[in-house]
């Protein structure tokens, strides 16, 4: 917790010098505290909520949080694991994914709530676009189906597979999914299945595959990282952004 509030900090002063400082937000839903991240370059800066991987809220999503800041918008990285909560081991990561992938109405409440608390800080959730890396693909995904009022969903190497009973006949915005073809944790079978599920429900999509990228191809740092990838499906990433959003 202290390592990561460290972080912040450093990161904090660093990005003020592009105009914009980032703060730390402690939030509530339903009972129980969160911690996310706000910063914003201008008032009504079209809004990227972006939702972390199973990590947790670390200092990756703060640093993709400024360089879209450094962009001209205004971001909110979520926390759905819980205030203090980043865990490092994988067996801790996978309890807190499996929590919230089995209570999918508490993952969408927590979207929900993280967008409330973004609008409470002057945020511009009419105008948004909702983000997510890994696990947060996946949630990414969850808050489409919602039918949740936001102008598009993109996800990096995320969770693709749809649960039974869901469906897209609620999505509102459009759809953009970014998948490593060597990704052996999330399968190109999922990847055809949901494109035919989007196809069938009318939903404005573009899929892309990038060759030899695996799972977290975007992690810079990892075992996994592949540059190409990762700055090909960034540079698409901001233009979804400026195709969707109004500035």
């Amino acid at each position: 917790m202290r390592h990561f509030l460290y972080i912040l900090l450093t990161l904090l002063v660093s990005t003020a010098a592009f105009g914009a400082t980032g703060t730390v937000v402690n939030y509530e839903i339903n009972g129980q505290s969160y911690e996310g991240y706000y910063i914003s370059p201008a008032e009504k800066a079209p809004l990227v909520l972006l939702i972390h991987d199973w990590d947790g809220l670390t200092d990756y999503e703060v640093k993709r949080a400024n360089m879209l800041a450094d962009m001209g918008y205004a971001v909110f990285a979520s926390d759905l694991f819980g205030a203090g909560v980043r865990p490092t081991e994988v067996k801790d990561k996978r309890q807190h994914t499996g929590e919230l992938y089995k209570d999918r109405e508490k993952m969408r409440a927590l979207m929900t709530g993280a967008l409330e608390t973004a609008k409470s800080k002057g945020a511009n959730i009419e105008n948004a676009v909702a983000m997510g890396y890994c696990f947060g693909g996946a949630a990414v995904l969850e808050l489409a189906r919602s039918g949740a009022n936001l102008k598009g969903f993109a996800t990096f190497h995320g969770g693709l597979k749809t649960p039974d009973g869901q469906d897209y006949t609620k999505t509102r915005g459009k759809v953009l999914i970014m998948h490593g073809s060597a990704d052996k944790a999330i399968t190109m079978d999922q990847f055809a299945g949901l494109t035919n599920e989007l196809e069938a429900a009318g939903v404005t999509h573009e899929m892309i595959t990038y060759g030899g990228a695996p799972h977290a191809f975007t992690v810079v740092g990892s075992d996994r990282y592949q540059e190409a990838a990762d700055k090909k499906s960034w540079k698409r990433f901001t233009e979804f952004l400026a195709e969707t959003l109004k500035n």
